[in-house]
């Protein structure tokens, strides 16, 4: 008879999962030491919440004493073109490729659960399963666990699907054999790092989230400082750069995806005079089921009034100036300050 963890990865590849591997709870301790040095010098910027769950994040038995092993699972979702396509079309909004089809945390939690009834079944024991929401350290743990490597980016990297890997983890009380932890195959190359448009990779391994396009359009609720408004270019959702840059994407396989990963049409290249318009009520109805949704309707016209700034397309000025007395605030500035772009 097959392995339990031979067994596990063959129910795995069957959920759709594109990879799988196994560590001891504490293989990824170190990383944790790293975090509380990202946290201490205020690199997580305005990520109050990963401040406040330090503790449990910085290790598997900080959170759950009892887990003795890992599970580490990734979900492809790579694209079938580089997302950088968009750049010469600047009253289009460019939006992650992870952000453009169905919310990821769904669909990989509803596989993560329906892999741990399986393994209950098949090895009575206890399990937690965690996406990116709860305080785990998904990526070191998944270079633990040979899934991959974190690349100079900080993102893990697979020599089958490039940098294009949801992934999910799933801790339990079962002492599994640990796989071979992944080689690292970045050498001399520094193609991420030259390609992040603001800095934000300081040095190999090494990021300012403060800096970060992803940070600043996502988790950061104030105004975008302006020393990086026009490097942010027309991204009004994430920043997909330091990952498109890396030459393992040339192995990856748009088709290994799966179907509900597929972009929605509406998000492969919005109109910024379309965002612009939207309501509170429009904009909850266009991003429903998008992980977008999280972030509200303000900040995403922020971000659209920051790349309509950007484009250089007087006709904007007709969406834009109304938005100079917006009720927001954040928005309002925002306004002006493309008005003030446009005009010249």
């Amino acid at each position: 008879m097959a392995s339990l963890e031979t067994r596990i990865e063959e129910e795995a590849r069957r959920l759709g999962f594109a990879a799988c591997g196994f560590a001891r709870a504490d293989a990824a301790d170190d990383a944790g030491e790293e975090l509380r040095a990202f946290v201490a010098e205020g690199r997580h910027g305005d990520m109050g919440w990963m401040e406040e769950r330090l503790h449990h994040r910085v290790g598997v038995k900080a959170l759950w004493p009892e887990a003795k092993s890992v599970i580490a699972l990734g979900l492809s979702y790579a694209p079938d073109r580089d997302p950088r396509w968009l750049e010469d079309h600047p009253t289009k909004g460019r939006i992650s490729v992870y952000a453009q089809g169905a919310d990821y945390h769904k669909l990989v939690k509803q596989k993560l659960k329906a892999l741990a009834r399986w393994l209950v079944a098949e090895a009575p024991c206890e399990v937690k399963v965690f996406v990116d929401t709860a305080p785990v350290m998904e990526k070191p743990l998944a270079a633990a666990a040979g899934v991959g490597w974190q690349g100079k980016h900080t993102n893990l990297l697979n020599r089958t699907h490039g940098n294009w890997l949801f992934l999910g983890i799933i801790y339990t009380t079962l002492e599994l054999a640990p796989s071979a932890p992944a080689k690292v195959h970045c050498g001399s190359c520094t193609a991420c790092i030259k390609d992040c448009p603001t800095g934000a990779i300081t040095a190999p391994h090494r990021i300012d989230a403060r800096k970060c396009i992803s940070y600043l359009t996502i988790e950061h609720p104030g105004p975008i400082p302006e020393d990086y408004r026009e490097a942010m270019g027309n991204r009004i959702y994430g920043c997909d750069d330091c990952l498109s840059a890396c030459p393992w994407n040339r192995f990856a396989d748009g088709a290994q995806g799966h179907e509900k990963f597929a972009p929605r049409p509406e998000l492969v290249a919005p109109a910024l005079a379309d965002l612009l318009q939207l309501d509170d009520a429009g904009f909850r109805e266009m991003f429903a089921g998008s992980p977008i949704k999280r972030i509200g309707r303000g900040r995403m016209v922020r971000n659209c009034l920051i790349a309509a700034g950007n484009s250089k397309e007087k006709g904007l000025l007709e969406q834009v100036e109304p938005l100079t007395r917006d009720a927001d605030p954040v928005v309002a500035e925002a306004a002006r300050w493309a008005k003030g772009r446009l005009a010249r």
